[in-house]
């Protein structure tokens, strides 16, 4: 269990923290009906109610449920593709954030125009794309690829100021490119 706080560490926020993947199903079968779970799986309704249970080999309570699997298999692969593939599938995207390490914001600034030059670069691909009417699909991977960057840059950015964490700010030569993520 151990591992499974650790992961969440480093992957969810601080808020998220204390809800274990059974209490999160749990109010979710408040929303959503354990029978219709069930069924649209192929899965027998007691499974669907052992995964809102908390696991306890002892007693054989709980059943390792597709949370626990998502994170087992994150951590064994630390391949974030996987929870960018959740994410779209959600309708969002993943976004790592930074460490925390707690200095003074010294290079707010210089941050703070990088976000703006990133956005630039973004209307600059969007402009080039756009200028004979029609976007190709390689102008349309171009673009996805500057709005993605341009996310990832102002999530970082705004998770050091909610956390007062500057040091990834500081660290990195600001360069255009983008935020240290971690």
């Amino acid at each position: 269990m151990a591992w499974m706080l650790q992961s969440c560490n480093f992957f969810c926020s601080l808020n998220d923290l204390r809800m274990q993947s059974h209490e999160l199903l749990r109010e979710i079968f408040q929303k959503c009906s354990p029978k219709q779970v069930a069924a649209e799986l192929g899965l027998s309704l007691s499974m669907i109610y052992k995964w809102a249970e908390p696991p306890d080999p002892a007693s054989g309570s709980g059943s390792a449920n597709p949370l626990d699997r998502i994170d087992t298999l994150l951590r064994c692969s630390n391949d974030h593709r996987l929870l960018q593939w959740i994410c779209q599938r959600g309708g969002g995207f993943f976004i790592q954030n930074p460490a925390n390490n707690k200095p003074h914001p010294s290079y707010l600034i210089p941050a703070t125009n990088q976000i703006v030059q990133e956005f630039a670069d973004l209307l600059a691909v969007i402009a080039s794309a756009a200028a004979d009417n029609q976007i190709s699909q390689k102008e349309s991977e171009q673009i996805r690829a500057r709005w993605e960057e341009l996310k990832s840059v102002t999530e970082g950015f705004v998770v050091c100021c909610e956390q007062g964490n500057f040091r990834p700010l500081k660290d990195k030569p600001l360069d255009g490119l983008s935020l240290p993520r971690t």
